[in-house]
């Protein structure tokens, strides 16, 4: 696999899912992301197991207290050694840490300083306190369809279209710091991942007989994404029904539903291997289809800390005087 961003050091300083998926994206081209926690429990993700290996994994974990006036030269150290730092952090908070952008874009030039924020750094919401359901309810996502009572949120998009945009602003300033040898401030406000997303389909914008689920004689559920006539077809062939190639629009066929309730999960997958039809069996959180790795586990915390600050001069009795400060 391609590492394009081999020997990029980033410096994680964000808590929960946007920014450690944005890291995590930079992970998996290959940067060396040290993920900064606080000594006391940690990114607060922790808590949640599994989702948090998946946007950890690769990473090195470091504890540092940044409330700490005995933290500074530390975090200064690794700034000066890093292409990038991220935070998540509100305005305020980010200012009383002395981690804003502006003020480490000013620090240091070569320097990629990206937050993560809720609203942005403009308007009446700046500090106001928000999660990806308030995200998307203020973008109108929450009150899309035609029950005219707002659904309750799936995914947590607003939080994945923020780590993504994050990404692509960081990835977009390192090229541009190729040609000018400038740093840049990069931003991406929750909301407007949320607004974005918005914008686009859902899957009950999509559905019909031809994009929908299935269950099965054992109780499973098949997932169809025909979209193309050429799949549909290929599908209603394959099950013995050309019949239904004309109905592939109609938002539900009973007696298709029928056929599919005849045979279990896996007879079906038997009949339709090698079919170019769409078709995957639906999988339980935590399922590996077939061929795919087992996830990695994301760091212990602070499992690297000391490796890290001895490589950036933080000598050994300078740590166990932090250590004992409750500092590292």
């Amino acid at each position: 696999m391609s590492r394009p961003l081999h020997g990029v050091r980033v410096i994680d300083l964000t808590r929960l899912l946007p920014g450690a998926y944005a890291t995590q994206l930079l992970v998996d081209l290959g940067a060396d992301v040290i993920k900064i926690e606080d000594p006391r429990g940690g990114d607060g993700m922790r808590r949640f197991g599994t989702p948090f290996d998946l946007v950890n994994r690769g990473k090195k974990s470091i504890t540092l207290d940044l409330r700490s006036p005995d933290a500074r030269p530390v975090l200064e150290a690794l700034l000066t050694s890093a292409d990038v730092a991220v935070h998540s952090f509100r305005p305020s908070t980010s200012r009383r840490l002395g981690v804003d952008v502006e003020a480490l874009h000013a620090k240091y030039p070569r320097l990629i300083c990206a937050s993560i924020t809720g609203f942005g750094y403009s308007g009446p919401r700046v500090e106001t306190a928000a999660h990806d359901i308030n995200y998307r309810a203020l973008a109108g996502q929450l009150a899309r369809g035609s029950t005219g009572s707002p659904r309750a949120p799936g995914p947590l998009i607003a939080d994945i279209g923020a780590a993504m945009q994050a990404a692509i602003g960081i990835l977009a300033a390192l090229v541009e710091r190729q040609r000018s040898g400038a740093g840049a401030v990069v931003d991406a406000p929750i909301v407007e991942a949320a607004r974005v997303w918005t914008n686009f389909p859902d899957t009950d914008d999509l559905e019909s007989a031809c994009y929908t689920l299935y269950e099965t004689a054992d109780g499973q559920w098949l997932a169809l994404g025909a979209l193309e006539t050429k799949f549909w077809r290929g599908f209603c062939e394959r099950i013995g029904r050309p019949d239904f190639v004309p109905r592939q629009r109609e938002r539900d066929i009973p007696e298709l539903r029928a056929i599919l309730r005849s045979k279990r999960r896996d007879e079906w997958l038997r009949i339709f291997e090698g079919a170019d039809v769409c078709l995957t069996p639906v999988l339980g959180v935590g399922q590996i289809p077939p061929g795919d790795e087992e996830p990695q586990p994301g760091p212990t915390l602070g499992a690297d800390t000391d490796a890290v600050l001895a490589g950036i001069g933080v000598n050994a009795p300078w740590r166990d005087r932090l250590r004992s400060a409750g500092v590292i």
